[in-house]
């Protein structure tokens, strides 16, 4: 597994301070945001030059980008906004290779008008599940017409709170578009260990054959969220899991400040060193 981070943990609105900064702290990748370019994260227009100067900082600082954040809120009450969202993600998927990747993450999104992370009893409605298969019909355009990947996250704020309605997106979309980002801190909020490692397991076994990116932070005992290494999420069995499967991909860290980014690059380093 490639170790990475997210490059807005650093501050910065110039992709090449940020890039190297994510060097500095002992990572090889990075999921980008606009944000570290001095744009919106989810911006109206990216030229050309601006594109590229990410992959030529990337180069330079020897990181991969391994996906460019695309979140909107996809089942927001307005349809209004569920459109905005549409235009912009075809705006960052059009300089997505410019940028060297070809991974979009997105937000399947909340019916709570303000927030995309707060989840709203709406979520579990039939309409809240026709407008995400709406949105994602669209967003599976945007990316075959960009030849882009679209990174979904279980999360359980939002429409797809677990990994089996991930599977069954997955299912009833059929479009290999689709690839699943996997947190596990993002499958429960409090769990036994047993309970965790249960839901864990599970989740990876159901989403194999899609799971493209794995994040990595934490829960404390009291279901808050905390720094990767710093709570009770079992790193050992989690990323024995994802072995299990044959995953090599990226693990991006999140969630920590700046300060604390070599310290969780050396924990995860060892648990991926003692897991070999």
């Amino acid at each position: 597994m490639k170790l990475g981070i997210f490059a807005k943990t650093f501050e910065g609105t110039q992709p090449g301070p940020v890039l190297k900064a994510v060097a500095g702290a002992g990572f090889v990748c990075a999921q980008y945001n606009m944000a570290c370019s001095g744009l919106a994260s989810m911006p109206d227009a990216i030229d050309e030059g601006q594109a590229r100067a990410i992959a030529g900082a990337a180069h330079k600082a020897g990181i991969e980008i391994a996906a460019v954040s695309g979140t909107y809120n996809m089942i927001h009450p307005d349809r209004a906004v569920r459109e905005a969202g549409h235009r912009r993600l075809a705006v960052l998927a059009e300089r997505s290779h410019a940028m060297s990747t070809r991974l979009i993450t997105l937000c399947t999104g909340t019916r709570d008008p303000y927030d995309q992370w707060k989840e709203h009893p709406d979520n579990g409605t039939p309409e809240a599940w026709r407008d995400l298969l709406e949105a994602m019909e669209t967003a599976i355009g945007i990316a075959e017409r960009y030849d882009v990947d679209l990174g979904i996250e279980p999360e359980l704020a939002n429409v797809i709170n677990s990994a089996h309605k991930a599977r069954r997106l997955i299912d009833e979309m059929q479009s290999r578009r689709i690839r699943i980002v996997l947190d596990p801190a993002n499958l429960f909020e409090t769990a036994t260990l047993d309970e965790q490692r249960t839901t864990i397991s599970a989740a990876i076994d159901l989403l194999a054959d899609r799971i493209v990116m794995a994040h990595a932070k934490d829960r404390n005992p009291d279901g808050s969220f905390a720094t990767a290494g710093k709570g009770v999420l079992d790193y050992s069995h989690y990323l024995g899991c994802l072995k299990a499967i044959g995953f090599t991909g990226s693990l991006i860290t999140h969630g920590l400040a700046a300060k604390e980014a070599e310290d969780v690059s050396r924990f995860l380093s060892e648990k991926l060193e003692a897991g070999r």
